[in-house]
């Protein structure tokens, strides 16, 4: 494809939107909606669009950061003035310039390669992409003259009652040669109802100067749509993630109720899983083969290996590795890292921890700033004591430590391998691996002869 300059217009308030929230920053399936048309530039090769920002600039320019150029629409008078500002950037160039909305999620890269080489074998000055609408209410509308030519585009407030007929409506995108597009926009003036330049009259201009302007027909309607309004953006959630539900289920997950169901794009999954309804799967996670996820469990930018579980349970930026087991009502909290075939009970809680393979923390535990190695024992009620009204403390429990119902560890303390604290226990000090604490506060009154095991009650 020969060299093309994009140019995204997203300076627009968005007034229906009743938001403080510039209109393009907000998301559809966890990305802000003009980051699918930057992806869908930069697969065709335009990886360094100018992006033409107004209300709320410096929040777009946060969000987009490196890899775009920014012009600035101080005051928002209208497409052609949006465009205006970015020339600088084209000043001496002299190919082919791309116009198009930041609020086009669904825009394919194939779109916009027929719309670049309908213009060049039309061999055209400028093209418009076009769509029929049946209801073209609130649309710029295209005007045909009698050979099929385009002869103007019209906005709404602007159109007769004949034109406002029209079901061929402007879909906001265009691909215009440079050299024309400078002079189109010095004659622009704004004479129109809302005293603003429009980008629709530059077409105007082009054909009273003899240029050809063509137009190509979009193929499918849902590529064309902006979203203006709350509404909007609701529809535009359900059909994306009914997109990537589909590309999920085309790669063997099953999804039992795909509308009771929810996913964020970037979000991958293997094969053989199953995801149950009121599920949402957020951010970057990636969940393995053969997973049961669901009914409603929360995942978000987190980690799971293969034959996890993980049932009514919420997961936040942690790693799960196989086998494992959680919930029902689990809370992983970030930074929790668990190891292979752990078990996680109802009711409990961890933050910044890491368990070992095949260790249960089981009933109503907080397991938070720990270390917990293989094969322990979490018995119901157990409470890190990690914060001292100053400072966090970490706990460490050692390999096949047990530890009894409702003991708490205050940090920072460390349990030895092999130890076992009684139920009830308050252990303020470090227990030695293989010794028996018990108590308020705990006292280490014996250990553990080798293979017995703990007392029956003493935990879970």
């Amino acid at each position: 494809m020969p060299e093309i300059e994009a140019v995204i217009l997203a300076a627009g308030k968005g007034k229906r939107m009743v938001s403080a929230l510039p209109k393009v920053l907000h998301q559809i399936c966890g990305r802000p909606m003009i980051a699918y048309v930057l992806d869908t530039l930069s697969s065709l090769g335009m990886a360094s669009p100018i992006v033409v920002v107004g209300h709320g600039a410096e929040q777009v320019q946060a969000a987009l950061g490196e890899g775009v150029r920014f012009a600035v629409q101080a005051e928002q008078l209208g497409t052609g003035h949006a465009v205006m500002q970015a020339m600088p950037y084209l000043e001496g160039y002299a190919g082919t310039v791309l116009i198009i909305y930041g609020d086009v999620p669904f825009l394919r890269p194939e779109t916009i390669e027929t719309l670049l080489s309908h213009h060049r074998t039309q061999r055209a000055t400028a093209t418009v992409l076009t769509d029929l609408r049946d209801d073209p209410t609130g649309y710029g509308r295209v005007v045909r003259d009698a050979n099929g030519n385009v002869s103007r585009v019209v906005e709404e407030p602007d159109a007769s009652d004949q034109e406002r007929e029209i079901r061929e409506i402007n879909a906001g995108m265009y691909a215009i040669e440079a050299g024309a597009l400078r002079d189109a926009l010095r004659a622009l003036r704004p004479a129109n109802v809302q005293g603003e330049y429009y980008l629709t009259d530059a077409i105007g201009v082009l054909l009273d100067g003899g240029h050809t302007v063509a137009a190509v027909v979009v193929s499918a309607s849902q590529e064309a749509t902006g979203i203006n309004s709350r509404a909007d953006l609701a529809r535009a959630e359900a059909a994306m993630r009914a997109m990537l539900l589909d590309d999920l289920m085309r790669g063997g997950v099953t999804v039992s109720d795909p509308q009771a169901t929810y996913v964020h794009a970037g979000v991958r999954v293997g094969r053989d899983t199953v995801l149950h309804p009121g599920s949402s799967l957020e951010g970057h996670t990636v969940i393995g083969e053969a997973c049961t996820i669901g009914p409603h469990a929360r995942l978000v930018d987190s980690q799971i290996g293969d034959r996890v579980t993980i049932v009514a349970s919420s997961v936040e930026g942690s790693a799960v590795e196989e086998g494992t087991r959680i919930g029902p009502y689990s809370r992983l909290r970030p930074g929790v890292r668990l190891g292979r075939f752990v078990e996680v009970g109802n009711f409990a809680e961890l933050k910044n921890a890491t368990i070992g393979d095949r260790t249960k923390v089981h009933h109503m535990s907080y397991i938070g700033d720990a270390t917990v190695g293989s094969e322990v024992n979490i018995g119901a009620g157990t409470v890190t004591c990690n914060y001292d009204g100053r400072a966090k403390h970490r706990t460490v429990i050692e390999d096949r430590a047990f530890i009894g119902s409702d003991t708490m560890l205050i940090a920072p303390v460390v349990v030895g391998e092999g130890a076992v604290t009684g139920a009830g226990s308050v252990v303020r000090r470090n227990v030695p691996p293989g010794g028996v604490a018990v108590g308020m506060p705990a006292r280490v009154i014996r250990h553990v002869v080798q293979d017995e095991k703990p007392a029956p009650g003493s935990a879970s």
